[in-house]
């Protein structure tokens, strides 16, 4: 095992799109064939095979698909680079993400240990769950995969067989407890900017059901986003965003790593299910992503893309009342 990270391309390299040339290209492309996705460009030139190379990662990532490498799918490239057992994992700062650290989630989980959600970052919960994991099967607990930490994970997990992870238990009945309505329950709003009269809508609707709107800001880094609403401890997180180049409203939930996040799935269904007759744009269904704030934040989270901002933007009452009305369904009913 190392404890490396692969090399990482200078930040004024990117974006890379159609028509760039050069080193920094062909490391993309070396990486993207790796992981299966193959073009027929000349090394270090980022023609049209490899725009479809990028879009089909894109696309598999649960990221935004516009065929170019910006910060965030070179991020996605270098986390799908790592393997469990290719180097040590632990918490640190800034912490660990990559596809080995999503497989020692979902292995944990369906040994039982909680690390929240399965979504490739090793953070606090995912040390905690290790560190239960290591003290049951009498090892040193350090929160440190190492060697001999790996070799009893894999020695339980395939004694347990198959069986379903805990994660999203837990999150269900997180959902289930409180009130059945929304009086008392904690909502964050979140807009990166150009849309605080919506987000401002939506908060007064949220007040007057009684919810208590913990958090509401505009901020273009969706992390940051996701930051604040996990430092608050909010129950929900409800992202809206303008999208002018599109004629669709879609609402976006946490999926990647080969899970998703049942309860954010089922509130996009409800808020997507009344959202397009209530603005008059066509309906682009839910969309399973691991936009940073839907994989960065700890509870359930969607986000509303919207897009004819013109006609979405005199209508923040329709809005505000489909949001309320999808929340108050969600966490007054059963639901599988």
């Amino acid at each position: 095992m190392a404890d490396e990270q692969p090399r990482h391309l200078d930040a004024s390299s990117l974006p890379l799109g159609r028509g760039d040339t050069g080193e920094a290209v062909a490391d993309l492309q070396r990486r993207l064939g790796e992981l299966g996705f193959t073009g027929g460009d000349p090394s270090g030139v980022f023609g049209d095979a490899t725009v479809q190379a990028v879009r089909a990662f894109q696309a598999d990532r649960g990221l935004t698909v516009d065929g170019r490498c910006g910060a965030q799918t070179w991020s996605a490239v270098v986390e799908a680079g790592f393997a469990l057992g290719s180097r040590l994992l632990y918490r640190k700062t800034p912490m660990l993400r990559g596809d080995d650290v999503a497989e020692l989630q979902r292995q944990l989980s369906r040994l039982g240990f909680d690390t929240e959600r399965v979504d490739g970052i090793f953070g606090d919960q995912t040390t905690t769950a290790l560190m239960d994991f290591q003290r049951n099967a009498g090892l040193l607990a350090d929160g440190i995969l190492g060697r001999r930490t790996l070799d009893e994970l894999e020695r339980f997990s395939i004694r347990a067989g198959a069986s379903g992870l805990v994660t999203p238990l837990r999150e269900r009945l997180a959902v289930a407890r409180g009130s059945s309505d929304l009086r008392g329950r904690r909502i964050a709003v979140a807009e990166p900017g150009g849309f605080a009269t919506g987000a401002s809508a939506v908060c007064r609707a949220l007040r007057d059901a009684g919810a208590a709107v913990a958090l509401s800001f505009s901020h273009p880094d969706p992390s940051r986003q996701a930051a604040e609403a996990n430092a608050t401890g909010v129950d929900c997180l409800i992202g809206l965003v303008l999208v002018p180049e599109v004629s669709s409203c879609t609402t976006a939930y946490y999926r990647g790593f080969r899970y998703e996040s049942a309860a954010s799935r089922r509130l996009a269904e409800l808020v997507q299910g009344d959202l397009p007759a209530a603005l008059g744009l066509a309906d682009g269904g839910i969309a399973g992503m691991a936009l940073p704030i839907l994989r960065e934040t700890r509870m359930p989270a969607v986000e509303i893309q919207l897009g004819t901002p013109e006609l979405v933007i005199p209508r923040t009452v329709e809005l505000a009342r489909v949001v309320v009305d999808a929340l108050t369904r969600w966490v007054g009913a059963a639901w599988e």
